[in-house]
């Protein structure tokens, strides 16, 4: 094969030979999260699905032989991105309540294998799946894992965990004669034994972390958006046997009283955070608890409630006002010095506009850096997986994409991703 040969400096290393199974990225530049700036020209070998070495382009050549060598000079390259609130096995739509009755698992699962595929080709090579029925990510996570379907690296919080009527109850909305009354198992818990077996059977499951639905809920059939729907002692229960399985608690919550029962429990992060107030962002600084705002889910709704038929009539008001009060909060939270990590409630809006979300981060206060640091080494960070993800260091996963111009100038760059790798394979090359 002919040689091919790349300027490429590596420290202490004066010329290396790489083998066919590395890859070589050489990218015209890289946004470096943790300089909290844009690069010159780096190269990065891949090996085994991890990043082996990181060089310089510059006059020193480096004879690279039979490897297989990527040209992205003409891209800036960045850390795989990582969306932190998902549902993949849904995709908003004005049949969504009554697919509840119409379609069965596995109907979910076949839909859940596109909206994967969509999600990694817009960038997102790690998620973190925050609620679905069944055990469907689960197993989507695992088909991944072994090569069966393309879609980014899943962590699944399987079925989440509400009171009986609140936000996660899989039960609300429906006649009265097929309400039944779900349990544990079925993610429904009242009181401190209850919740502690709920948190075991998701163990059992299979699941990666604890979601939990702290308030009420805009898009569930009730009438509460925001009220507290767990008592202090169950919220203890939960966080203190989740942390005996080695999970992290999530909390979906819109209300300020819900927000500060559970950050006081000791959750991970508030999901959304729509009505935050000064006392709750104290708290999340004192605890270190990470805001996940989801604002494009908000700007989504929103713009939906103003159709006719798409939300049942006790939704639409809760619909119509949460878009406002998401961005006003969130631009707060910024100011206030709050810890924030990507996500963006996809499947409430449409699977493959994650990206989206990062302009409406900009545009209420965040510097484009901050808001790239929030999808990758914050989220990192937030997923317990610092020495895995985040950033492009050696050692780390291989997950890199890569972009026309520059995100720190024009953040709308990140929605149209031209190449796409994770875990040392190449899914996407325009």
């Amino acid at each position: 094969m002919k040689k091919i040969v790349i300027c490429l400096l590596l420290a202490a290393i004066p010329s290396i030979a790489f083998s066919n199974d590395v890859v070589v990225l050489s990218c015209g530049a890289t946004v470096d999260v943790k300089a909290k700036r844009l690069t010159g020209a780096k190269t990065y070998a891949i090996e085994n699905g991890r990043i082996s070495r990181v060089g310089r382009l510059d006059d020193t050549g480096v004879t690279v032989n039979d490897a297989r060598v990527i040209d992205l000079s003409d891209y800036t390259c960045l850390p795989g991105l990582i969306d932190m609130h998902v549902h993949l096995t849904m995709q908003s739509s004005p049949r969504s309540y009554i697919e509840n009755f119409t379609l069965n698992p596995a109907d979910y699962a076949f839909r859940a294998t596109k909206y994967a595929k969509l999600t990694l080709d817009a960038g997102f090579t790690t998620v973190r799946n925050l609620g679905d029925d069944g055990l469907v990510t689960r197993s989507l996570r695992d088909a991944i894992q072994q090569g069966y379907v393309e879609g980014p690296r899943i962590f699944t919080a399987g079925k989440s965990l509400a009171t009986t009527g609140g936000h996660a109850d899989p039960s609300n909305g429906y006649r009265h004669d097929l309400m039944g009354d779900p349990h544990a198992r079925h993610g429904v818990v009242n009181g401190v034994d209850e919740a502690r077996k709920a948190v075991r059977q998701r163990y059992k499951d299979g699941a990666d972390l604890i979601k939990i639905t702290a308030t009420g809920g805009v898009l569930s059939t009730a009438k509460s958006g925001q009220n507290p729907q767990f008592m202090d002692d169950e919220l203890q229960a939960i966080i203190q046997t989740a942390n005996d399985y080695g999970f992290k608690v999530a909390a979906h919550a819109h209300g300020a009283e819900g927000m500060k029962r559970a950050i006081r429990a000791g959750v991970s992060s508030i999901e959304h955070g729509t009505l935050m107030d000064d006392e709750t962002r104290q708290l999340m600084k004192k605890y270190g608890t990470y805001l996940v705002p989801t604002i494009l889910a908000g700007e989504f709704v929103a713009k939906k409630a103003e159709i006719d038929g798409y939300f049942p009539e006790i939704v639409r008001p809760k619909a119509a006002a949460i878009g406002p009060q998401l961005k006003t909060n969130f631009a707060k939270a910024v100011k206030a010095g709050v810890k924030i990590a990507f996500g963006t409630d996809s499947g409430v809006s449409y699977h493959g506009d994650n990206a989206q979300e990062f302009a409406l981060m900009v545009e209420q206060g965040m510097s484009e850096i901050e808001a790239v640091r929030t999808a990758t080494i914050n989220a990192a960070d937030l997923l317990g997986e610092t020495d895995q993800l985040g950033s492009l260091d050696v050692g780390k996963f291989a997950d890199i994409i890569a972009v026309k111009g520059n995100p720190l100038s024009d953040i709308s760059v990140l929605e149209n991703v031209h190449f796409v790798m994770k875990g040392g394979a190449v899914y996407k090359q325009d």
